[in-house]
């Protein structure tokens, strides 16, 4: 444990700032199992609806620094292709 006052609060701040990036982490991943989801199921509007959002929330993750701008573009690639590949 920290005895000085400025690292007390360093910790109390990366524990509120790790919250947040879990939380933002969290509902990623679930946008995206939810798009592979339909996407194996083959339904095309459900898919594009999911895909929409899994775009938005990779976006996010970006801007607010939980994942790297080349991960997302790597994401989001592999999403159109799977998206583009539904019949």
């Amino acid at each position: 444990m920290p005895n000085i006052k400025s690292a007390k609060k360093r910790v109390n701040v990366i524990k509120t700032k790790t919250l947040r990036n879990r939380m933002i982490n969290s509902k990623l991943k679930t946008c995206l199992k939810k798009f592979q989801l339909l996407a194996e199921q083959g339904d095309k509007e459900q898919s594009k609806a999911a895909y929409d959002v899994a775009i938005k929330k990779l976006d996010q993750a970006v801007a607010k620094g939980v994942i790297h701008k080349n991960t997302s573009s790597r994401k989001k690639s592999k999403l159109t292709l799977k998206l583009n590949k539904i019949a």
